[in-house]
């Protein structure tokens, strides 16, 4: 049974207007942790898929669950949501959207919410996180900006051909800190480009990064495609970038 302590959680929803993306706007959700204070400051989590990622994901449950009983340090989520009707487009590195919505996300996200919450403004203190594409978009925005973030969470990651030739000619990565998992049960997964081995393309882009020395945390486990298996893995994820108190 789930402690009730662990549901009173304090999400604030918002919007953003944005000169980069099409639309004008991005909807966002904001977790703040138990007994937040804005004189305090804290570690922030900035998730694509803000709305799968809090709805499915539960990850302000988790927070809250490891920052009162876990002894986690206390930190912030920002949800970032996505039309996933062009979702592909924001988040592979090759698609139409892609450049505008990383221009987005480090020239106006990122500042709007250094200015409006008592988030820590250090590479050691944000972290990127997605699942699938979201975690592609996630490692591609650290590659353009390593000035902003060194920290990424990857679940599942859909490293497709472009992302993987991004990286073999990146020079040396010994700055990027990245959390994989990927579920053994990911083998033919039917994407909206076609069938993928999603072992494989983690395996590789494992390999990619490993030769150009970045820290990596990597794990197979038992696991499909979806929700169900990252939500599961969410908790060991935040413990492995978020400092104990």
């Amino acid at each position: 049974m789930t402690d009730d302590r662990y549901l009173k959680r304090t999400i604030i929803k918002s919007t953003i207007d944005s000169r980069h993306l099409p639309e004008g706007s991005r909807n966002l959700r904001i977790y703040l942790p138990p007994g937040y204070n804005e004189v305090l400051s804290y570690p922030v989590i900035y998730c694509q898929d803000g709305e799968d990622f809090f709805n499915f994901g539960r990850i302000a449950t988790s927070a809250q669950e490891l920052i009162l009983d876990g002894g986690l340090e206390p930190f912030i989520i920002v949800g970032v949501d996505v039309d996933k009707s062009v979702r592909t487009e924001e988040y592979s590195p090759d698609g139409t959207r892609h450049q505008a919505y990383v221009d987005f996300f480090v020239e106006e996200l990122v500042p709007f919410i250094e200015n409006e919450y008592p988030v820590r403004a250090s590479v050691d203190d944000r972290i990127l996180a997605g699942d699938s594409l979201g975690g592609t978009v996630s490692l591609h925005i650290a590659l353009q900006h390593p000035e902003l973030f060194h920290h990424v969470m990857s679940m599942s990651g859909a490293f497709y051909g472009a992302s993987q030739q991004i990286v073999a000619a990146t020079g040396d990565l010994d700055w990027l800190n990245i959390y994989m998992i990927v579920g053994l049960q990911e083998e033919a997964f039917e994407t909206d480009r076609g069938v993928y081995n999603f072992v494989e393309l983690n395996r590789d882009m494992r390999q990619l990064l490993q030769e150009r020395n970045a820290t990596i945390y990597y794990e197979e486990k038992d696991g499909k495609h979806q929700w169900g298996f990252w939500q599961k893995e969410v908790p060991a994820a935040l413990r492995y970038f978020i400092r104990e108190y």
